[in-house]
């Protein structure tokens, strides 16, 4: 797809020509961004960007985060093919999750989105009270 296509009235017809005229629950960019923008998957890319982790290391990393929740994100982040699990033929075995080439390929426009929350928390933060004091 031509990233040039700027116009959200083209881009609409290009989706839905691809998806046969399905409805946009189908929509590629929809179907993309629903798969990083969970709780805790930019959390765990964040840190799998860094190094390759165990299980374990991960659950203390993020303390908030239960095991169900670890575990499910993670599957989740492995089915989409942007996370790695290895295991380990050892006693207990031991699971060792790392990037993928895709997943090392979304990091960088992820880092660029964390980067622009975190400089303008702040100022959404403001915004939503100020909507709010009008309501």
């Amino acid at each position: 797809m031509d990233s040039k296509i700027f116009n959200l009235k083209a881009k609409l017809e290009i989706y839905k020509a691809m998806t046969n005229g399905a409805n946009f629950a189908d929509c590629p960019v929809r179907d993309v961004i629903q798969g990083i923008s969970g709780k805790w998957s930019s959390l765990l890319v964040m840190a799998l960007a860094e190094k390759p982790y165990r299980f374990g290391e991960l659950r203390r990393l993020v303390p908030d985060i239960s095991q169900r929740m670890l575990t499910q994100t993670l599957h989740e982040l492995q089915r989409d093919g942007y996370v790695h699990r290895e295991v380990f033929p050892t006693k207990p075995p031991s699971v060792e999750y790392s990037l993928t080439d895709l997943g090392r390929s979304m990091f960088l426009p992820l880092q660029q989105l964390i980067q622009w929350a975190e400089l303008n928390h702040d100022a959404v933060r403001d915004a939503r009270a100020a909507f709010d004091a009008r309501i």
